[in-house]
């Protein structure tokens, strides 16, 4: 009661998610706090895998540390230190990676270490190879990292059908069995982690339902996380979506969202409904990123910013599936967002928010 005597008027703004509500009190606390909102709120920086390229003996470590010259090197984000170390390790055991941490001035005396004699380290350190071998080892664990195992397990597979194929079976097996144990290490890498200078996604969470006038609304709100920042809210309307039924098991057309627009007047005098083309979709989609695109471009903020607002993504991604609202695209190696796969999440997360009780799966 006593804040009644110094507040003079409360302003607030309807949020439909958690996500929403945690972006919005950041906001708002670095505006009244600065640089201690991240205190009060308990932001930790997530962890990555940093591959140290610029060292003349590259090796990968895990890290919370986040800076601009390293976003082409930093992979994340992890759910935790000890997943990322997980996934550190089960990559490790499938390449010839140093593993050690000394700055190495290469000296064909030095006695190595116990990884170079069980064979798992090229050992750099006495010249157990060339720099050359060393680059290319290198530059196959980035390409690891950079492709959550794909690039390896695909030439693996290559490996092994053209062993098939030549009859080698012996030759087969073994390769299989190294294909194994990199799905096994690529299953460690979560769908979140990339380069952070390709670090991009849409995420799509229920709108409140309701807008400040009280009138009842039809969308979905969109978040745009690119580099470690993020933009949002942006509305996206679903007025006139056909939604998707993706448990009736049918192969049809409707199994995408679909828009229905009215046409004009006919001679009658009757109004005819019909069914628009995809298109009407996706251009609602480039309108809605093009508005996320500029809001980032007006407030991109430093390292640390990028650090608080990643926090904030990871806490809500990586929250188990059932208490997790909302989801989240990834953007493909090119940098563009899968349109398709964006509609039939955007149509999801609308139909989960309209019916709780629906499986949102």
């Amino acid at each position: 009661m006593r804040l009644a005597e110094s507040v003079r008027r409360i302003e607030y703004c309807i949020t439909g998610s958690d996500f929403e509500s945690w972006l919005a009190l950041y906001r708002a606390s670095l505006e009244a706090f600065g640089d201690r909102a991240r205190k009060r709120l308990k932001l930790r920086p997530p962890v990555f895998l940093r591959m140290a390229m610029e060292n003349a003996y590259p090796r990968v470590y895990v890290t919370n540390r986040i800076t601009k010259g390293a976003a082409n090197h930093l992979f994340g984000p992890f759910p935790s230190r000890n997943s990322a170390e997980a996934a550190l390790e089960a990559m490790l055991n499938l390449f010839l990676l140093r593993r050690c941490v000394e700055e190495l001035n290469p000296d064909p005396a030095f006695p190595g270490c116990v990884y170079s004699e069980m064979k798992k380290c090229l050992a750099p350190c006495f010249k157990g190879c060339t720099d050359e071998r060393y680059s290319e080892e290198s530059l196959a664990v980035r390409a690891f990292l950079a492709t959550r195992g794909e690039s390896l397990t695909k030439q693996l597979e290559a490996e092994r059908d053209a062993a098939s194929a030549d009859l080698d079976f012996e030759r087969a097996a073994e390769v299989h069995a190294r294909v194994s144990k990199a799905e096994a290490a690529a299953s460690l890498m979560p769908a979140a982690v990339h380069p952070l200078a390709q670090l991009r996604a849409l995420v799509m969470q229920p709108a409140a339902g309701i807008s400040q006038d009280g009138v009842d609304t039809e969308e979905v709100h969109l978040f745009l996380l690119d580099r470690g920042c993020l933009a949002g809210p942006v509305a996206y309307s679903v007025a006139g979506m056909r939604h998707q039924n993706e448990q009736s098991g049918s192969s049809s057309l409707f199994a995408h969202p679909m828009a229905m627009q009215a046409v004009p007047l006919d001679e009658g005098g009757t109004t005819a409904v019909r069914l628009a083309s995809r298109d009407v979709l996706e251009e609602r989609l480039e309108t809605a990123l093009a508005e996320l695109r500029g809001q980032l471009a007006e407030n991109h903020g430093g390292v640390q910013q990028t650090a608080d607002q990643l926090c904030l993504f990871s806490r809500w991604y990586f929250r188990p599936q059932a208490r997790r609202v909302g989801e989240a695209c990834f953007a493909d190696e090119n940098g563009d967002l899968p349109k398709r796969s964006v509609l039939r999440a955007i149509s999801r997360v609308y139909r989960a928010g309209v019916s709780p009780n629906a499986d949102p799966a």
